[in-house]
C-alpha cells in the first residue's frame, strides 16, 4: 500500500505572519493525524519573506508539541549550510522529546541564493562535501564507538532516521548507496523523475537503517468541489512560481479567475514545467490523476502539496486526499 504524507511549504499569506503560518502548520498536522498521513515534513529556506520555516527545526517542535502519532521532519535540512554535529544535536534534542517520530531528510542544495549563502557563513563549495557530511551525520547519530571522542548530546545512539532528498541522479545514487529511503521532490523540478527512480532502484544497497528502497514522490494536489474551483485555487501556487521565476519572494496571494492576465507566456511555460507533476480537480478527476501516477512511479509513498491559501480550504483539501488514498488502497 502506498503511505501519503504532507510536505507543508508553511507560506507566510497577504496579510499574514510567521505567528499565523506556523500555527496553521500545527492545525493542519493535527487533523492529517486524524486522516490517516504518515509525516508531516517542512523544509529550510532563508530570506524568503513568503515561507516561515527557516528555523526548521524550531518549527519541527512546535509542529510536534501539537500531535501525539505523526511522524513529523524535515523535508529537508540543506546540509551543507550546516555543521553535521550541530544537525545531529539538534535532532537528538527533538528525538528525546518526541521519541520514535522524527524524520531527518536532507538536501544538498543551499535553499536559498548565493548572497544569502555567504550570510550564513558558508562556503559555495560546501556542496560537493554532501556524501561525506551524511555519512558523519549517520555516524554522530549512530552508537557511540569505543574511543569516540566527539559525541552528539543529544543525538548519539538515536538513529533518527536519515532521508536523501534530490531532484537529480545524483541523490538517487547516493541513496541507492547508502541504502537510505529517497525522496524526489518532483513538485517543482519533475524532469528527471523516472531517471531518478529508476537510479534509485537499481543501485540500492540494504542497509542497517533500509532493507529494501522506498521510494517518495512529491506532488502537488488540490482537490475542489469541481475541476473549475480547483484549478482556480492551483492559482495560488501558480503566482508564487512566478515571482520565484521574477527573482520575486513575496508573500503568499489569493487565487485569481484569469492566470493568464498575471504571467508572460514565458513564465506560463516555465511554472508549468516546474508544476508538471500536479494533480488538480474534482475529487474523481484526482482520484484518476492519482491512479496513473501511482502505476507510473511505483512509489512506497507520496509526499503531497496542497498549497491552498485559505486554510479551511487547505485543510478540506487535504482530507479528501486522504479519502481517496483510503479509497485507492482498499
Amino acid at each position: 500500500m502506498t503511505a501519503w504524507s504532507i510536505l507543508d511549504l508553511v507560506r507566510i499569506r497577504d496579510n499574514g505572519n510567521a505567528g499565523i503560518s506556523l500555527n496553521n502548520a500545527r492545525d493542519l498536522a493535527a487533523h492529517a493525524e486524524h486522516w490517516g498521513y504518515t509525516r508531516f515534513w517542512m523544509a529550510e529556506h532563508h530570506n524568503m519573506p513568503g515561507i516561515a520555516s527557516a528555523a526548521t527545526s524550531v518549527a519541527i517542535c512546535h509542529v510536534a508539541a501539537g500531535t501525539s502519532t505523526i511522524r513529523v521532519g524535515a523535508g529537508g535540512i540543506m546540509l551543507p549550510n550546516h555543521s553535521p554535529l550541530v544537525i545531529a544535536e539538534q535532532f537528538g534534542t527533538l528525538d528525546a522529546l518526541f521519541p520514535g517520530r522524527i524524520d531527518l531528510g536532507l538536501g544538498r542544495a543551499p535553499g536559498t541564493d548565493q548572497l544569502t549563502l555567504r550570510a550564513l557563513r558558508r562556503h559555495p563549495g560546501s556542496a560537493d562535501a554532501f556524501p561525506q557530511d551524511v555519512l558523519e551525520l549517520q555516524a554522530l547519530l549512530g552508537p557511540i564507538q569505543p574511543g569516540q571522542r566527539i559525541r552528539a548530546i543529544p543525538g548519539a545512539d538515536s538513529n533518527v532516521p536519515l532521508w536523501i532528498l534530490g531532484s537529480s541522479t545524483f541523490g538517487a545514487a547516493l541513496a541507492g548507496q547508502f541504502g537510505l529511503p529517497y525522496s524526489f521532490a518532483s513538485h517543482f523540478a519533475p524532469d528527471y523523475l523516472y531517471t531518478a527512480l529508476e537510479t534509485y532502484r537499481s543501485q540500492f544497497t540494504p542497509s542497517e537503517q533500509q532493507a529494501t528502497p522506498h521510494a517518495m514522490v512529491g506532488v502537488n494536489i488540490i482537490v475542489g468541489d469541481t475541476d473549475q474551483e480547483a484549478r482556480r485555487l492551483a492559482t495560488t501556487q501558480q503566482m508564487s512560481t512566478t515571482h520565484l521565476l521574477r527573482g520575486d519572494r513575496c508573500p503568499s496571494k489569493p487565487p485569481i479567475d484569469d492566470i493568464d492576465s498575471y504571467w508572460s507566456p514565458e513564465e506560463k511555460r516555465q511554472a508549468q514545467r516546474m508544476l508538471g507533476c500536479s494533480i488538480i480537480g474534482s475529487p474523481q478527476t484526482v482520484r484518476n490523476g492519482l491512479e496513473a501516477l501511482l502505476e507510473r512511479t511505483r512509489a512506497n509513498e507520496l509526499m503531497i502539496v496542497s498549497d491552498v491559501y485559505d486554510h479551511q480550504l487547505r485543510l478540506q483539501s487535504y482530507q479528501r486526499i486522504a479519502d481517496i488514498m483510503k479509497c485507492l488502497a482498499a
